[in-house]
């Protein structure tokens, strides 16, 4: 039971996350919103990664909160469940950030949350290979500094690269 621990919490998270994607922009295009905040002179990026945050907010902080009762409920031990949260902390908004980039190119499609998931779900594995890995590497005594520090730089690089790719995906589906 401790073994599949990590990765149970990890299928989670994704799970978590996904479910929310496709009304991630859905209702700001329903109702004109998103033109509107095209037409603003500030810049779209901060609009993505606000929604972007309440995202996280609302799918992946609630699932950090809880990981200590989900890691007793698989019986991990402490250095695992530190391991896991922080696995969580670190893994957890790069999927809402990938599944952002994922919502804004499949805006306005009919069967949007098929292909939404055949095009975020490649992207999210790594994340999950390397947040369950960690843990699992924890408890097995292991080294699990590595694939900690690899969800770090996915974390900054998608922190950059990812509204960026959002707001341009935003425009071009809005013309």
């Amino acid at each position: 039971m401790k073994l599949i621990g990590p990765g149970v919490v990890w299928v989670a998270a994704l799970l978590a996350s996904m479910l929310s994607l496709q009304r991630l922009f859905a209702a700001d295009h329903a109702d004109g919103t998103l033109e509107q905040l095209l037409l603003l002179p500030g810049s779209l990026v901060l609009v993505v990664l606000a929604k972007v945050t309440a995202h996280w907010l609302t799918s992946g902080l609630a699932l950090l909160v809880t990981t200590p009762l989900l890691a007793a409920q698989y019986g991990m031990d402490a250095s695992a469940l530190g391991v896991l949260a922080a696995a969580l902390l670190l893994g957890s908004p790069v999927l809402s950030l990938i599944g952002a980039i994922g919502a804004a190119l499949t805006l306005g499609l009919r069967s949007s949350g098929v292909l939404l998931s055949l095009l975020v779900l490649p992207l999210y594995v790594p994340v999950l290979i390397f947040g369950a890995g960690a843990c699992n590497a924890a408890q097995a005594g292991l080294p699990f500094l590595a694939p900690l520090l690899w969800l770090g730089a996915a974390l900054v690089l998608a922190l950059v690269l990812a509204p960026l790719a959002c707001a341009a995906a935003l425009r071009i589906s809005l013309s």
